[in-house]
Order: C-alpha cells, then sequence, then structure tokens
C-alpha cells in the first residue's frame, strides 16, 4: 500500500512482430492501453511512451517507419523514466521495453509483471 500515486510506464511490444504493419502497430498499442484502466484504478497514473512518442514524430512530420522513429521513440521512453516510479512490463518480445526494464532497474524503480502485483495507493482524505 501507498499513499502517493506512481506514474507507471506500461512497457511491452508495439513495433515489435509487426513487419511494419500498421494494423498490428494498433492492436499492440490497444494491449498497451488496456493495462492503463487496471493501474488507474489501482490509485496510479498510467503512462505509455507511444503516448509521447508518437505526436513529436507527427510534428516531425514523420511516421512510426521512417528512420527518424528510433530517435524518437526510445528517447521519449528513457525521458520519461526520468519521472516515473515504476514499470509495468506487459508479456511479448520486445527491445524496447526490455530496455525500459533495463532502465528502470538501473535507476532502482520497481519493474512489475502484473497489475496484482502494484501497491494500491490509499488515499488521502482532503481536508
Amino acid at each position: 500500500m501507498t499513499d502517493k500515486p506512481l506514474l507507471i510506464l506500461i512497457a511491452g511490444p508495439y513495433r515489435s512482430g509487426t513487419d511494419g504493419d500498421p494494423q498490428a502497430m494498433a492492436a499492440n498499442l490497444a494491449r498497451l492501453e488496456a493495462a492503463a484502466w487496471p493501474v488507474f484504478e489501482a490509485g496510479h497514473i498510467p503512462m505509455i511512451g507511444e503516448w509521447v512518442a508518437l505526436p513529436v514524430l507527427r510534428s516531425a512530420g514523420a511516421g512510426i517507419t521512417d528512420p527518424l522513429a528510433d530517435e524518437v521513440l526510445y528517447p521519449a521512453a528513457d525521458r520519461l523514466l526520468a519521472h516515473c516510479d515504476a514499470v509495468l512490463r506487459l508479456p511479448g518480445d520486445s527491445a524496447g521495453a526490455d530496455q525500459d526494464v533495463a532502465i528502470a532497474r538501473r535507476r532502482g524503480l520497481a519493474v512489475y509483471h502484473d497489475v496484482a502485483e502494484i501497491p494500491r495507493r490509499v488515499p488521502q482524505e482532503i481536508a
């Protein structure tokens, strides 16, 4: 139990195994986003790196298959992890998610593999 809401990066496959297929990437993003509600329901703030990286790519006039994507996706997650308290690593092969876990461990952040492992937040009463 914790009284502070944690900022939790949800990490898992996004581009991995898709061969650049937009529908497969959208399905992977939907799986990442499906974990957002359980994290929120536990009293925390869910974050997904693509929520930051994809608008950055679009504003640079690039897409996910553009060479610029590697210069945005991984650095965006690294920068986010500087603000996160933990990582929720979802199943599936993903070099980026594995990198997120490695960074989190180096920084001493908690790494969870199941939402049930995340401590529930005990909200403080508002005075």
